[in-house]
């Protein structure tokens, strides 16, 4: 399948870890990469992001088949493994790098998101949502070491 046949999906719920092994196991899901997003520093490392003054966010890029996988079912697991009532917060990891946030990469994406979020909302959580939707910005890859960090340890967990 060529890459013209997949949409993007960028999305930011803590520990950057986590988040990819959950989506990497998502029919539909074909591609994952780890990275960094939603900042002002240009070509963050890790070290930078963790500073918690770049401003970006640790996030999965995700490229999907949506014959296979909506987007709105991406959502719904993105709500799933975090909680996005806490700012800046996923467990034990504090800093605006471990935001909830979900950066859209077109109008459909924004309204999909906002209507889930609403939805949520009503129905959901006691506390507020906090999750921002935001335009997608550049996403900078973390560093290789990162990438697929579960599978190339034989499992875990960001909170463990």
């Amino acid at each position: 399948m060529s890459d013209n046949n997949l949409e993007t999906a960028t999305f930011a719920a803590g520990c950057f870890w986590g988040v990819e092994d959950a989506f990497m196991k998502k029919k539909g899901v074909k591609v994952t990469s780890v990275g960094y997003t939603g900042g002002n520093f240009l070509d963050p490392t890790y070290e930078d992001v963790c500073t918690d003054k770049t401003g970006h966010a640790e996030a999965i890029q995700i490229k999907f088949d949506p014959k296979e996988v909506s987007y709105g079912e991406l959502l719904d697991l993105f709500w799933s493994i975090h909680n996005p009532t806490t700012k800046n917060r996923q467990g034990p990891d504090i800093g605006s790098q471990y935001r909830s946030t979900i950066f859209y990469h077109t109008a459909a994406q924004e309204n999909i998101a906002k209507k889930s979020k609403q939805e949520l909302n009503d129905s959901k959580f006691q506390n507020k949502i906090v999750t921002e939707i935001v335009p997608a910005t550049t996403f900078y890859p973390a560093e290789d070491y990162h990438q697929k960090y579960y599978q190339k340890i034989g499992g875990g967990s960001c909170y463990n």
